[in-house]
């Protein structure tokens, strides 16, 4: 993997579409090809790195915007702890914000139900009467 690329090649070697780098690209997760005569942009090996970082990230359920705020740890600090702390720290917003959803979710299930029950019984009461 000494070569460059072009960004096909880069796409399929780290399994994302051509779309999805000139997309990162525009966001600024992934620097910009080197463009080279008749205007082909040709990548570093080391992209590939990035690009299935960025997928890693992503798979973790990470947003976009939070993966732009740490990718760069990654390949700048060689111990890759900054980077890591920096990504629990968003996993725990993450999942304080799924517990208070489940919270949410707990106490309308438990309105629903209490609904559920008074129809139950009022219809029973009609049926005996």
């Amino acid at each position: 993997m000494n070569e460059r690329m072009r960004i096909g090649e880069l796409a399929e070697r780290a399994e994302v579409t051509p779309r999805t780098v000139r997309y990162y690209e525009s966001l600024g997760l992934l620097p910009h090809g080197e463009r080279e005569g008749g205007g082909q942009h040709y990548y570093r090996p080391e992209m590939v790195l990035r690009l299935r970082k960025i997928e890693q990230l992503k798979k973790l359920g990470l947003s976009l915007e939070e993966v732009a705020g740490v990718i760069d740890l990654y390949f700048t600090d060689p111990s890759g702890l900054r980077a890591k702390h920096k990504v629990l720290g968003m996993l725990r917003a993450h999942l304080a914000t799924v517990d208070q959803k489940v919270g949410e979710l707990q106490q309308a299930r438990d309105e629903l139900q209490a609904h559920v029950v008074r129809f139950e019984q009022w219809l029973e009461v009609q049926k005996k009467g």
